[in-house]
Order: C-alpha cells, then sequence, then structure tokens
C-alpha cells in the first residue's frame, strides 16, 4: 500500500506557492504522477511550497520534484519524464531525476518569446496599447503612478548610466529598483533591489503572481504579452511590492513603442550617446533613430541628453521644444572630481555616462523633495555622488577576469586573461578597442618595469615580471542582423593606432539561444561539427580580408591566423591548452561584439 504525506514541511512559508496551492494537502496530483511513470508503490512522499520527493522500491528509481507538478497533471502518460532537465546518479547509485521550478519559470518566458525575425518591419509598435490592458488586468495602473521614475533611452551606455544613476541615490541612503537589458547569466540580473539582483524566493512569488492573472485573463481575443513586455510588467509589480523610493528603468530597444514607456510621469528623462544601432526597426538614419529615442520625453518633464551628432541632436531639441521641455546637454565629467576616487565602470566613455548620472540623480533629489542634507553645489561633487560613482559595478563591460582554471593549476604555470566587453555597434566596438589598447599597455608597461626592477633580461615582444610575452587574441561572434563590415574594422584599426594587434581571432557560436532563456550554460550539440557555421565563416572571411589589407607589403608579420571553432567550450579549451603549453606567454582575449558571448564565457569559465 502507497504511504503519501503531504502538507508543508518543517519551516516552510506558511502561504503555499501558487502552483502547489492546488492540492498540496491531498494524495491525489502525486498518485497521478505515480500513475505516469507506472509506479506501484510509493514508500515515502515529502512535499513543502517549494519541493517534493518521492522514493519507491521497485526499479531503485529516486524522483525529486521541486516545484509543483500541476502544469505536467493532464500530459500524456510516460510524457512527463520530458520535462526533467537534467538526470544525475546518486551515490546510492540510485537515479535522480530533478525539475525545479525555477527552471519551470523559465519555460514559461521561454514560451513568450517571440518567433518573428528582429528586422520583420511588424516589429514596429506592435499593438504598444496592449500594455495598458494588461496593467489592468494586473491592477498595476496606480502603482505605476506612485512610482519616482528616472528613464534612459539611448544607443550606448544606457546600461552604465543607469548603474551610475542608481548607485548614487543608493550611497544617498534611498531604497532603489533598477531594471536593465538583457542579462549575462541568470535573468534575475535585470531586476535589483538596493543593488542586489532580487533573491529567487521574491522572483518567483512575484513572477507567478503576474503568470496566474495573466494566463487567466487573455486568450485568443488577447495574447499573453511578449517576453520583454511581461518583464516589464514584472518590474513594476516588484519595485511597486517592494515600495522602491526610486525606480530607474532603461529601455529595451527604441523608446516610443518600449513597453517601459507606458510611465506616463517620470521624475527625469535621459537619452544616452546615439548610434546606429537596431535600423530594421529604428530606421536607418539618425535623425529616425533619435525619433524613436526621444518618444520616452514627456510634456513638462525635464531631459537631459548625451553629446549627439548634429543630425540626430536637431531632433531631440525639436521633439523637446513641442513638449515644453527645455533639454539640458552634459558634458563629461572632469575626473579631478573624483577626488582620489575613480569610476567604477572602466573606459573613458563612462565620463560621459557619469556626467548624465549626475544630472538625472540631481534632478530627481530637487524634483522629489529629497535634497536635504546632500550639497549639489554646481562646483563640487557630494561625498555621496563621489561614493555611488566609484562604487558602482556592471558586469560584461570593461571587465576583466583572470581564468580560474588556470590559476586552480598553477599561477605560474598557464596564464590567460579574458577581457569582456559587451560592445556589438561601431561606435561602442572603436571605445571597447581603446579600453582594451589601453588596459594591456598600461599592464605591459608595468610588468616591464617590474622585470627590469628583478633584473630579467628582455628577449623580445613584451615581458611581465616573470619574462612572459603578452599576446592579444580576439574571441568573437555577432548577431547575424548586424554587418561585420561595419563593426571589425572599427576594432582592428582603432587597436592598430593604439598599438595592438591581433596574433589570432577566433570565431564562435553563442551557447546560449535567442528563443530560450536559461540560467546554466547550454550544452553545445550532441555532434558540435554538425553545428551551422555559415555565418562564424563568414565573420572569419571578413576578418581575414580586413588583416590583409592592413597589412603592408613586406611587412614581417607575427599574425598567427583565425580559427572557427564549432562550439565556445571547444574556444576555451583551446585557450587553456595553449596557455599550459606556453608557459612563457600571457594570452589576452578580448571577448566582444556580442552580450550574448560575453554572457556564455563568464559561465564557462566560472564553472
Amino acid at each position: 500500500m502507497a504511504m503519501l504525506r503531504a502538507g508543508p514541511a518543517h519551516g516552510a512559508r506558511p502561504t503555499p506557492n501558487p502552483l502547489v496551492r492546488a492540492s498540496a494537502s491531498t494524495s491525489s496530483p502525486w498518485r497521478r504522477i505515480t500513475s505516469m511513470l507506472s509506479i506501484s508503490s510509493i514508500t515515502r512522499c515529502k512535499s513543502n511550497d517549494r519541493s517534493l520527493s518521492l522514493r519507491h522500491p521497485l526499479p531503485r528509481c529516486c524522483l525529486s520534484l521541486r516545484g509543483s507538478c500541476k502544469p505536467y497533471l493532464a500530459m500524456p502518460r510516460g510524457n512527463i519524464l520530458s520535462q526533467f532537465t537534467r538526470a544525475v546518479d546518486t551515490r546510492n547509485g540510485m537515479l535522480t531525476l530533478i525539475l525545479s521550478e525555477y527552471e519551470e519559470v523559465l519555460r514559461c518566458l521561454s514560451s513568450l518569446i517571440t518567433k518573428r525575425t528582429r528586422g520583420d518591419g511588424a516589429n514596429r509598435g506592435d499593438q504598444f496599447d496592449l500594455m495598458f490592458d494588461y496593467l489592468k488586468i494586473l491592477d498595476l495602473e496606480d502603482a505605476i503612478s506612485r512610482l519616482k521614475v528616472i528613464h534612459v533611452a539611448g544607443t550606448k551606455g544606457k546600461g552604465s548610466t543607469c548603474t551610475f544613476t542608481e548607485s548614487i541615490l543608493r550611497s544617498c541612503g534611498f531604497r532603489t529598483g533598477l531594471f536593465t537589458s538583457p542579462h549575462l547569466i541568470d535573468i534575475r540580473e535585470r531586476f535589483r533591489l538596493d543593488g542586489v539582483e532580487i533573491c529567487e524566493d521574491k522572483f518567483l512569488d512575484n513572477f507567478w503572481w503576474c503568470w496566474n492573472r495573466l494566463k487567466e485573463k487573455t486568450g485568443d481575443h488577447l495574447q499573453m504579452p511578449s517576453y520583454f513586455r511581461f518583464l516589464t510588467l514584472l518590474a513594476f509589480k516588484i519595485f511597486s511590492a517592494e515600495q522602491v523610493e526610486v525606480a530607474i528603468m532603461e529601455v529595451g530597444l527604441g523608446g516610443k513603442y518600449d513597453a517601459t514607456n507606458v510611465v506616463r510621469e517620470p521624475i527625469v528623462c535621459g537619452i544616452t550617446s546615439l548610434g546606429y544601432d537596431h535600423m530594421e526597426i529604428l530606421g536607418n538614419t539618425l535623425g529616425k533613430i533619435a525619433g524613436e529615442k526621444a518618444g520616452i520625453f514627456k510634456k513638462g518633464v525635464p531631459a537631459y541628453t548625451a553629446p549627439q551628432p548634429e543630425e540626430a541632436m536637431t531632433v531631440l531639441v525639436d521633439k523637446a521644444s513641442r513638449l515644453s521641455i527645455s533639454l539640458q546637454v552634459v558634458s563629461p565629467l572632469d575626473p579631478g572630481q573624483l577626488g582620489t576616487q575613480h569610476l567604477g565602470l572602466n573606459g573613458e566613455h563612462q565620463y560621459i555616462n557619469a556626467s548624465l548620472a549626475i544630472a538625472l540623480s540631481s534632478t530627481w533629489l530637487k524634483t522629489t523633495g529629497n535634497s536635504k542634507g546632500i550639497n549639489l553645489d554646481q562646483d563640487n561633487l557630494p561625498e555621496q555622488f563621489i561614493r555611488g560613482l566609484s562604487r558602482a559595478s556592471l558586469e560584461g563591460r570593461a571587465q576583466i577576469v583572470p581564468d580560474s582554471f588556470a590559476q586552480q593549476l598553477n599561477s605560474n604555470i598557464g596564464d590567460l586573461t579574458f577581457f569582456l566587453d559587451g560592445a556589438h555597434s561601431p561606435e561602442s566596438l572603436e571605445m571597447c578597442a581603446k579600453w582594451f589598447s589601453h588596459v594591456i599597455r598600461v599592464d605591459s608597461l608595468n610588468s616591464e618595469n617590474q622585470a627590469l626592477k628583478n633584473n630579467y633580461i628582455r628577449k623580445g615582444g613584451h615581458p611581465n615580471s616573470l619574462g612572459k610575452e603578452y599576446l592579444p587574441i580576439l574571441l568573437f561572434n555577432c548577431m547575424s542582423v548586424r554587418d561585420p563590415q561595419l563593426l571589425l574594422p572599427r576594432l582592428v584599426n582603432t587597436c592598430s593606432h593604439l598599438g595592438v594587434k591581433f596574433h589570432k581571432a577566433l570565431f564562435v557560436p553563442n551557447q546560449s539561444v535567442y528563443n530560450k532563456v536559461s540560467f546554466d550554460a547550454a550544452a553545445p550539440p550532441a555532434d558540435a561539427h554538425q553545428s551551422d557555421l555559415s555565418w562564424q565563416l563568414t565573420l572569419q572571411r571578413v576578418w581575414e580580408n580586413l588583416v590583409r589589407s592592413e597589412q603592408d607589403p613586406g611587412e614581417t608579420s607575427e599574425y598567427g591566423g583565425s580559427l572557427v571553432f564549432p562550439s565556445l567550450p571547444l574556444a576555451i579549451k583551446w585557450l587553456r591548452e595553449s596557455a599550459l603549453q606556453n608557459r612563457s606567454t600571457q594570452f589576452q582575449v578580448l571577448v566582444t561584439g556580442s552580450l550574448h558571448l560575453v554572457g556564455d564565457v563568464l559561465r564557462l569559465i566560472r564553472k
């Protein structure tokens, strides 16, 4: 006879998770699942609001289900096994299958990703007014009107500007909410409370709160919101539930029709540097792109912008004038204003982003009446502002990460460092090239001075303190909607002008996929050599043509060629093996072209 025990385990929350509340106190759902699995008897069953585990003696299998099984109760017999995302053998030889509630949420989110290509003209607008229907279903209309929002659009530097702004206001003592995109590893990175990504429990509770209500009220007459729209609605729900004092909202794409633009009365708006990106949606001129970005301007709401090309600035000023806005242009921050401190985000372009963040923060403080005790003198930055700017952090932007694998083996064997920057437009790749060239030249000079101090003999190249030579390598991929003929020359030429030439270039497909949300590195194809590498081969051809055109006749080159790898793990493996086999060389790998690629690399090197 089956022995079933149900109900909250010790320490479980008194309010059950929405997914399992329907039958947590009865045996029927668990009996239904055991029937699907052809389990005739159960010797133990435990459940709470986050997990369920079953053990039965017949095939000596242990089944662990974290979260609810309710969505799978109506599935045909046997299909439930296909829902498990990983299987591991336990030490006692019993097979354990695990399905987490978090993975279930990610599958739900993946179902919202539209199948249309980004270049599909139907993406424009896309029934923007539906966002207000979704807000009504979720009863978030009044909650949004009470949020004190800072709204930021732009092509380059949106995430950095929002990060600086959040850090400044948090340093001033306010409870902050920050919504940015995309995420690199975990989707919870998009939702930050007081500078920290939302914890899993709060994320799950708020997700199901939104998901269940929308599922109940949508159907043929009103479809579920698309992926980014749902995430934006979720951000508003989280920030209102957590009662943040300021909500910093980064536009996802464009501005006028972006999901974040349901905010009718933000406190202040900002436009970061504009450039050519998402042209298939926003338009193929800077004027058209600027017009979309200026769509976040609201009548009477103060607005600031970074310096812009004339064509873009003309459009921004005209839009602001028609809304009775005095659009103000910020100047790059003088590093001297930071005193002995430095910006928390690297790169000379960050001084513009920091200056815009200062303007947005100052205006928010004054407009909301929260400037008391904060010296907003024009000549000197308040101490809280300096602290916020210096402590700001944002992964995947001008980030340096030594490879932990080589360090674990032996700190003196195999020197491999990754320089990560998610630049993916011509302008941002130029900034990335300047940053990379600067940091490796400074590193080289510092190491060379140390080497001479320690009486090491220079034998060519750029030795560091252990007599090593530096080898810059490019690890690159970009989305197929982008033009490598515009991206790669900007990167290569800028590096070359600054004295840096890549020894080798590696081209790889991304691990993550665009139509699935995951929190773990996606496994490479079962047969990686069967991967479609046509795009990577195209990138390689563009690269090789570029390198040949840059090389002077008769010039002796140390260029080592380019490689296409069928998967990112194989490329990382090759780099690690090369570092171990060339112990006198420091491999400096610039990872750029795609934030997806940067996130995938971070996943792999941290595993």
